[in-house]
Parts: structure tokens; C-alpha cells; sequence
């Protein structure tokens, strides 16, 4: 049974999410700050994944989240928040955060993400496990990339994205099938999230090499050659 980490600090709403998954077939544990869930993680690093609040007593939600990333860089995290300022989120996912839910959210939905960034975290899932393209390697084993011996270092949403982008090179991929082949066909936040990941992608993936593979196709979408 897979194992999911609450920090949360509103006892009434971690108790809900915690009944719930519970229902659900999953496992949980809760903290009620920050504190307290970097402690929680400490004692069991192999968490399916993490619920993580932004605005936590104590230690903040962004300071557990790029610790957690330091640690385990592929453990799924989704961030929930009272927030939606575009700020906010690009922050979360500047540290790491694989997705978000901004309260008050729809249980539904919230399982329906959980399933999701769990099903992008197993590696086990995909098809092939090593993967090049011209001096790039890619290794689903351990999630490495390197280019021309370099390695670089990806989250694992930026992993995802840029295994499916090589995966279908020569290929121009809209919003809509990198949405739902990366993010899941569960996802219904905005398309503006894949632009988002393609600047991170860019800037790591291209910018201190010359031949530049990662190309936006006006109109049309995405496409690695």
C-alpha cells in the first residue's frame, strides 16, 4: 500500500485529505509543520509522495520543499495553497514542486493528481530505460541526463518532459499531448505550465551549447531535432 506524507498545518483539512486518501487505498501520515514534516520525512524517505502546504509555521512550505528536493529530487510533490498568484506557484515549481491545488479543491480532483504524479514517478512504466539522441543520454534507471559527458541536473517533472520530447524527436507535440502524456490526462490546469517547463528546459538543455534542439514551432507547439 503506498504511503502519502500530509503537512499541513489546518488539523481540519489534513483530517479530511487524510480520511479520504485513507478511503482510497492509501496509507498516511501527517505533520502540522514544517518542522515537524521534514522529521516525518527524515523517518521514511520512500513516501509515494507529498502533500505539501506553502504557508506552514515554523519552516516554511518552500524551505521542506527544496530540502525534500535536496534529499530525493524524484519524489513526487504537490503543493497545496490558498494561493494562486502566478509568483507563488513559479516559486513552487522553481524548487521542484511537481504540481499544485489551490484551496478550497475538489477531492476528486486532488486524487485524480495524486494518481498521476505517481504514475510519472515509476519508472518501471516506461518503455524503454536508455535513450540517445545525437550527444545526449538519457537513463530512466537513474534518471540522469548528460550531454556530451555533462550531467545535468533536471527535476522530475523537467525529466518527464524532456524523455517525451526525445522520446518523439522530429515530432512537433502541442500543449495538449505534452499535457496529457506528461502531466496525465488528469490534469486540467492551465497549458501556460508547459511554456513554463520548456524555459527551464532551455536553460539548462541548450543554453551553453551551440546546436540548440529544443524548438517552438509557431502555432503548432514544441519539438526536439
Amino acid at each position: 500500500m503506498k504511503e502519502i506524507l500530509i503537512i499541513e498545518d489546518d488539523k481540519k483539512i489534513s483530517r479530511i485529505i487524510e480520511l479520504q486518501l485513507n478511503h482510497s487505498g492509501f496509507k498516511t501520515v501527517k505533520a502540522f509543520s514544517g518542522r515537524e514534516g521534514i522529521e516525518a520525512y527524515n523517518l521514511n524517505p520512500a513516501f509515494a509522495l507529498i502533500l505539501l502546504d506553502i504557508m506552514l509555521p515554523e519552516v516554511s512550505g518552500y524551505e521542506v520543499l527544496k530540502y525534500i528536493k535536496t534529499q530525493n529530487n524524484h519524489i513526487p510533490v504537490i503543493l497545496l495553497t490558498a494561493k494562486d498568484d502566478t509568483s507563488d506557484v513559479v516559486t513552487g515549481f522553481d524548487l521542484g514542486a511537481d504540481d499544485y491545488v489551490t484551496k478550497p479543491f475538489n477531492f476528486d480532483e486532488l486524487l485524480a493528481r495524486i494518481k498521476a504524479n505517481i504514475r510519472k514517478s515509476t519508472p518501471e512504466s516506461a518503455a524503454k530505460k536508455h535513450l540517445v539522441f545525437k550527444d545526449i543520454k538519457i537513463d530512466l534507471d537513474s534518471f540522469s541526463v548528460k550531454r556530451q559527458s555533462v550531467e545535468i541536473a533536471l527535476s522530475r517533472t523537467e525529466f518527464d518532459l524532456f524523455y517525451y520530447l526525445v522520446l518523439n524527436h522530429d515530432l512537433v507535440q502541442s500543449r495538449e499531448q505534452i499535457l496529457a502524456n506528461v502531466w496525465g490526462f488528469d490534469y486540467d490546469g492551465g497549458e501556460n505550465i508547459v511554456d513554463v517547463y520548456i524555459k527551464y528546459l532551455r536553460d539548462k538543455i541548450d543554453r551553453d551549447f551551440a546546436e540548440k534542439y529544443i524548438q517552438t514551432i509557431r502555432g503548432r507547439g514544441y519539438v526536439v531535432r
